[in-house]
């Protein structure tokens, strides 16, 4: 009984050893990830700002629609994030369009994402930067992917939206020719002190 005791208190120190010493390498340095997100992040500073112009979808119905399209889009977190949010106007001025979206990267997997929120659905999708911009994709079903392609050159963001489906010419969708009007500092402005 002695014995079976002080083998089970062994077991027990030695696995709280090894918990010790797995606990004791702790987790990654927060200002290294940081700085890892905020130098991969850098390549889309060129997105910053406040950005206006006209664009256009395709409904449902096939017909083609026209509005005003604004995007204000800047670094938080330390620079470790992109936020952007997008809003499409109608010819009244009513908000037709409105989406919200984070850009983030992972320095373990190497990956950009998109976590999007738009006229009620959520996703996220692998976003990349590109040598004048960036491009990201949506599967929508096993042989159809949703292709957004956007180039930023001479203060001008211009996005296109193609459906590509296999086997057959990509349909465009979407497009929009932006302006840079302005300088941002939000998200990061209006944070709350401490005092």
């Amino acid at each position: 009984m002695i014995k079976r005791k002080l083998l089970m208190f062994a077991g027990v120190m030695i696995s709280g050893g090894i918990f010790l010493t797995v606990a004791g390498q702790g987790r990654p340095d927060p200002k290294a990830l940081i700085a890892a997100q905020r130098e991969a992040m850098a390549p889309l500073a060129i997105m910053d700002g406040v950005w206006r112009g006209p664009a256009w979808t395709i409904l449902s119905s096939g017909e083609k629609h026209d509005i005003t399209q604004t995007e204000r889009i800047g670094p938080f977190l330390d620079g470790s994030i992109k936020v952007i949010e997008g809003k499409g106007y109608e010819a009244d001025g009513k908000v037709g369009f409105n989406a919200f979206g984070v850009i983030s990267y992972n320095p373990a997997t190497r990956v950009y994402t998109l976590h999007s929120h738009a006229q009620g659905q959520v996703g996220d999708f692998v976003i990349k930067p590109t040598a004048d911009g960036y491009v990201w994709e949506i599967p929508a079903g096993p042989t159809m992917t949703i292709r957004y392609t956007a180039v930023i050159k001479d203060r001008t963001l211009h996005e296109v939206g193609d459906r590509i489906q296999e086997g057959k010419e990509p349909v465009r969708f979407f497009e929009m020719t932006l302006k840079r009007v302005a300088d941002t500092d939000w998200p990061a402005a209006g944070a709350i002190s401490p005092k």
